[in-house]
């Protein structure tokens, strides 16, 4: 069983492995393939199922190293409704991961 706060964690690694992609795939070709690969990987297969604007969500937030304030501005949105929209994302995944166990 996967927790919110664990969700949370996973999401700030996914975003990190995006942000150093180059760096993590010329180090692979040297060293073993890092652990966060596979993390990558497993909210990748979880999100491709989510409705579309999460799905959206998850891409700019967290593939695209986009931060919620400059969302909300390049959506036309509050910071609110970017942070409600994020935790609607947190919680398909946790639903999504907790079904799978």
């Amino acid at each position: 069983m996967v927790t919110m706060q664990q969700i949370y964690d996973n999401l700030k690694d996914v975003r990190y492995y995006y942000s150093k992609q180059k760096m993590f795939e010329s180090a692979s070709k040297c060293i073993v393939e890092s652990a966060v690969v596979e993390k990558v990987n497993r909210y990748n297969e979880a999100v491709k199922n989510a409705p579309p604007r999460l799905y959206e969500l998850y891409y700019e937030l967290y593939v695209q190293n986009n931060t919620q304030a400059a969302l909300a501005r390049k959506w036309d949105y509050g910071n609110d409704f970017i942070k409600k929209l994020n935790r609607k994302l947190v919680e398909y995944l946790f639903k999504t991961f907790n079904e799978m166990v």
